[in-house]
Parts: C-alpha cells; sequence; structure tokens
C-alpha cells in the first residue's frame, strides 16, 4: 500500500534512531534529536556529531525546517447565508522539539483540524463579499488565533494564506451582475462629470467674453469722455483767449465786438434775414452789429 506525500513527510520527520549497532549519531542542520534513555525523555540533541549509548538511547529525530499543512476543503457559511468553499495551507516550523513530540500525539493532523474550525468561525462572522475583499484579515485573524492555541504545541505559526473562496455558481453569476451594474454606475457618474465640466468651461468662456465686451466699452466710453473733455478743454482756453484779447484790444467796446461776432456766425450759418430794400438790409446788418454804415450817394443822371 503507497504512502501519501504528507504520511511520508510526517513519518522522515519524526524517524527513529535506535543506538543498537550505533555508537554515534549524526544530526543532520535541518533537524533535532530527540534522547530517550530507557523510554524516558533525556536531551536534545542539536545538529552534529553525537555519542550514544548503545542498546539504550534511542533517539526520534525532528525536522526544524519550514513546513506546509494543507486544510482540506469545506463548506462555511458565511453572515449572510450564503455557503462557501475555502482552502487554504498553513505554514509553520517546529521551534521546540519535546513540546511536538510530548505535548501533542501529531501535530500536523492537529494543526490542520485546528485551522479548519477556525476558518469557519472566522468566516462565519462576515459577509461573502467581506469574505472575498479582506482575505489579508483573514490571515492575520486565523495565524494570530492558530499561534494562541498552539504554543503547547512547540510549534511557530509563519502564515497562513487563503487560497480560494469560492460561492455556489448562481451567487457567483449573481455577484458578477453587480459589479457589471456599478461598472456601468461608474461610467455613466463618469460621463456625466465630463459634460457638466465642458458646459462649465463653456459658461466660463461665455463670461469672459461678455467681461471682454464690458471693458471694451468702458475703454471706448473712457476715450469718448476723454475726447469731449479735451475738446471742452480747447473751446475754454479759446474763450479765454478772446476774452484776454477783447480786453486787451477793444477796450470799453466788448458788446460792440459780440454784436459783430454774432453777425458773423448768423451769416456764416446761412442765418436767413427777410427786408424789403437794399438799405434796409445795410441797417438790419448794421443795427445787428453795431456798425454805422457809410452812407452812400447817388448818381445824378
Amino acid at each position: 500500500m503507497s504512502m501519501s506525500f504528507e504520511e511520508k513527510s510526517q513519518r522522515m520527520s519524526n524517524r527513529e534512531l535506535r543506538s543498537n549497532p550505533i555508537i554515534f549519531a549524526q544530526i543532520r542542520p535541518i533537524e533535532y534529536g530527540v534522547v530517550e534513555r530507557f523510554g524516558k525523555f533525556t536531551k536534545v540533541l542539536e545538529p552534529g556529531l553525537h555519542f550514544l549509548i548503545p542498546f539504550v538511547d534511542k533517539v526520534r529525530i525532528v525536522n526544524i525546517t519550514e513546513q506546509m499543512v494543507d486544510v482540506d476543503p469545506q463548506m462555511v457559511i458565511t453572515s449572510d447565508k450564503l455557503n462557501a468553499i475555502v482552502d487554504a495551507v498553513v505554514y509553520y516550523k517546529v521551534k521546540d522539539p519535546q513540546a511536538a513530540l510530548y505535548h501533542v500525539d501529531d501535530h500536523k493532523r492537529q494543526l490542520s483540524s485546528l485551522a479548519r474550525t477556525t476558518l469557519r468561525a472566522v468566516i462565519g462572522k462576515m459577509t461573502l463579499t467581506d469574505a472575498n475583499e479582506n482575505r489579508a484579515e483573514i490571515n492575520d485573524s486565523v495565524e494570530q488565533i492558530l499561534n494562541e492555541e498552539t504554543k503547547s504545541y512547540g510549534v511557530d505559526i509563519l502564515r497562513v494564506e487563503i487560497q480560494r473562496i469560492e460561492p455556489p455558481q448562481d451567487v457567483q453569476e449573481a455577484m458578477n451582475e453587480v459589479v457589471k451594474a456599478n461598472n456601468k454606475k461608474i461610467a455613466a457618474a463618469d460621463f456625466a462629470n465630463a459634460a457638466e465640466i465642458e458646459a462649465d468651461g463653456f459658461k466660463r468662456a461665455e463670461i469672459k467674453k461678455a467681461e471682454g465686451l464690458k471693458e471694451a466699452a468702458i475703454l471706448e466710453a473712457n476715450g469718448q469722455a476723454y475726447a469731449i473733455t479735451a475738446v471742452a478743454k480747447a473751446d475754454a482756453e479759446q474763450i479765454k483767449l478772446v476774452n484776454e484779447s477783447i480786453q486787451k484790444y477793444f477796450v470799453d467796446n466788448a458788446i460792440d465786438y459780440k454784436k459783430l461776432e454774432s453777425t458773423v456766425a448768423a451769416l456764416k450759418n446761412g442765418t436767413k434775414i427777410i427786408v424789403g430794400t437794399d438799405t434796409e438790409l445795410v441797417n438790419v446788418i448794421s443795427d445787428a452789429s453795431g456798425v454805422v454804415p457809410i452812407p452812400t450817394q447817388k448818381e445824378m443822371i
């Protein structure tokens, strides 16, 4: 009958060396030797060559390298009442050969059984979705519990790795549909966000355009106001110069100058004057301007 790999590993890790024909025991660097004398524990042999008492001492070899325990797949019921197949492995190494041999009957088999029950307890408190999304948290929780529960085993739990958490086929299909719906929802939100950003950009562009037109209108109005002010200042300067000239050159004749200025402006602008004869025209203009015309004589024929 052939042995499984685990049985072969267990046999090699706990192999015995009887001293019947042997005086020296050679312990490999990956092993410790536990010496029993007349069935009683005596000492632990570290790697190297050791003397044995023939027919009295018996050496049991313990592997101290990192080893793996495959936790058989099992059905676990999650907190949301769904079934899931959970498979995991546990990595450990023996740190106390004496405890590994005498404090537990078969530390590998019992470690596997303890890991199964611990996985059921930890995952049973979580929903299926949480269990799939928080595998690292499950690994850490199971590792801490196993380290606490196996203190008397003489082993050190290195790590726990969950290989798979598989829900039933119909549940898996429903979860896939939920993921697709969420992806569509995210895509729709991204599209709406892009449209909003585009509209906001168009709005800012229109605002900038309106502000530009406003600034241009203000500048144009300021320019026109400045031009009007400049013209007004020029006119005022002109009036000032005229007044100064009148005061200087037309002393006591300012009224006559104003009449003359009004008459020139009227004639220049094409003001209509209705009179009867040439003499009346001359008299009207002279009266308006305040200038006395020179009398003329008619020639006698």
